[in-house]
């Protein structure tokens, strides 16, 4: 099986489970967004926290002057202490608390793109209460089916995030008559890991009705913030270890109509950093079972649930083995039935003490893990 590098030595003697994360490949994906922004100055990126909030994945990527795309207080407060500037932080979320908006309003955050009538009121009473004016952008749910998984599609009709899109004139017009909210732009979002550019185009179509629709009303459109949704190949990660940038910026700016010096702002996190990170596990047994054999590892749901929550795909690698592939279940210690990582995958023969790389870990895994049968949170290794 090819397999990826990995400075196997270098894992010896540290406590497994734990995410490893390959700091050159993520500056060269930073690297070749900011080539392409050079040529697009009209371009904002802000990085998607939820996907990976690990201290130093953020202070790396802050460094290139990015932005950064928060749901929550708690990431907000990450994102400062990481160097990232307040005055390049959107705040998205369907349910700020006060709590959060007002840390938003203290701190003088970019933007709050907000989701709702209700919530834009909370906001202008908020900010009313400080003398300040609150910059707002309104989410539209552009009625967009992306070609994803159900629980990841985020722009349909019947999702709870955003403002329906026939909606928008009545929120618009409440917008424009607050005294303590300043509307800049239109938020979308319409998924996550989407890889069929299609359907980056059929959101920019509906963008651009949607602002023909505000100039006509004679408003200023402000920016656009398209929000993310860059899927990653879970399935090749030593080939195609970078996400498709050139494709998903081409289509925007092919299909995206934009007023002269109008901002068009993304959100994108998966894409950045997935790529870059794996969870490093042990065998703990081979297990032979009647018709199938298990490859136990020390690794579980707790780390990376995407497979127990999603039926997600990551290629698993035997990196401690050269030996004949042989056919098993991966399997970690949780319990429940659906701490599976792979089954029937192709795996070079193991053996208890053998290292488990579990690729493409690099988002939502550190992220989203849990404590669940008193699980110990696992460690980081960055590799220079």
């Amino acid at each position: 099986m090819l397999k990826g590098s990995f400075p196997i030595k270098e894992f010896e003697g540290l406590r497994t489970p734990f995410y490893y994360y390959d700091m050159a490949l993520l500056r060269s994906t930073l690297d070749t967004i900011k080539d392409i922004f050079r040529d697009n100055p009209n371009y904002r990126m802000h990085y998607a926290v939820k996907a990976n909030n690990n201290p130093r994945i953020l202070r790396t990527i802050a460094s290139y002057g990015f932005g950064a795309d928060c749901v929550s207080g708690g990431e907000i407060r990450a994102a400062v202490d990481a160097g990232f500037k307040p005055s390049h932080i959107v705040f998205a979320g369907v349910g700020k608390s006060d709590e959060e908006i007002n840390l938003g309003l203290d701190l003088g955050i970019a933007r709050f793109n907000v989701e709702s009538a209700a919530e834009l009121l909370v906001i202008d009473e908020l900010a009313g209460k400080k003398g300040i004016v609150a910059p707002i952008s309104l989410r539209v749910n552009p009625d967009i089916g992306a070609h994803t998984h159900a629980n990841i599609t985020t722009g349909l009709a019947e999702n709870k995030f955003g403002i329906n899109y026939e909606q928008l004139p009545g929120v618009l017009k409440l917008t424009l008559g607050l005294n303590n909210v300043k509307f800049l732009g239109i938020h979308y979002h319409i998924g996550s890991q989407i890889l069929e550019m299609d359907d980056f185009a059929a959101l920019c179509n509906r963008a651009n009705f949607v602002t023909e629709k505000i100039v006509r009303a004679g408003v200023d459109p402000g920016d656009i913030n398209v929000g993310g949704g860059l899927g990653i190949d879970y399935h090749h990660p030593n080939h195609l270890d970078i996400a498709d940038f050139k494709s998903y910026f081409d289509t925007f700016r092919r299909f995206l109509q934009t007023r002269p010096g109008q901002l068009v702002h993304f959100e994108l996190g998966r894409s950045l950093v997935a790529p870059c990170g794996s969870l490093i596990s042990r065998v703990l047994y081979v297990k032979e079972g009647t018709s199938r054999k298990f490859a136990i590892i020390d690794g579980s749901m707790t780390e990376l649930i995407r497979p127990a929550l999603y039926k997600a795909y990551h290629r698993v690698e035997n990196i401690s083995s050269d030996e004949p592939e042989e056919i098993y279940d991966v399997v970690g210690p949780v319990c429940e039935s659906s701490d599976v990582f792979a089954k029937g995958v192709s795996l070079d023969k193991c053996h208890r003490g053998d290292f488990i790389a579990i690729r493409s870990a690099g988002a939502y895994g550190e992220s989203m893990a849990s404590g669940y049968n008193c699980h110990p949170l696992p460690g980081s290794f960055f590799n220079e």
